[in-house]
């Protein structure tokens, strides 16, 4: 049995040099028999701007541990958290004080119909692409080029023409 309610309060929050930790997932998806990928972004609390789940990271649990409670609170999806796509550091709009967000990949397994922030939040899968343009934070788009080019790697002959040193003008 799931619990349906969002931790919420700060003090559990792990904080590094005053920066408060965050962990985001980009959940992922391929829709069809074509393997079309889709990520899923949610609303902000308030409705005004587009994301990818993330939150605070608690001191009685792993990164991992943390980026998949956000993806099930916030989201309503679970799935298998990949590998780290990196670190920032961001201001936070709200608050004013610097935060070092971590993010991940997860590869969804499952979509809920209920979840913790269903009534707070819209979730909505989209191309790589207009998620790129909706999102609102530029570490999360960061993220998310990193996320690409980690599952979309060159091919063999893109990759032999980025490591010659021929001059083709």
């Amino acid at each position: 049995m799931m619990c349906l309610v969002s931790r919420s309060g700060r003090e559990l929050q792990r904080y590094d040099m005053g920066r408060r930790l965050v962990v985001g997932c980009i959940p992922y998806r391929y829709k069809n028999e074509n393997g079309e990928l889709e990520v899923l972004v949610i609303s902000s609390q308030k409705g005004h701007a587009m994301m990818f789940p993330k939150g605070g990271w608690e001191l009685d649990e792993s990164v991992e541990e943390a980026a998949s409670r956000e993806c099930f609170e916030e989201a309503g999806v679970v799935g298998i958290v990949e590998c780290e796509l990196g670190k920032w550091m961001f201001k936070s709009k709200s608050q004013g004080i610097f935060h070092e967000g971590y993010m991940f990949p997860m590869l969804v397994a499952e979509q809920l119909e209920l979840w913790p922030e269903k009534n707070l939040r819209q979730r909505v899968w989209m191309k790589v692409e207009e998620a790129r343009e909706v999102c609102q934070s530029w570490w999360m788009k960061e993220a998310l080029d990193v996320f690409v080019e980690r599952i979309n790697p060159p091919t063999f002959i893109e990759q032999d023409f980025l490591n010659s040193s021929v001059d083709i003008s």
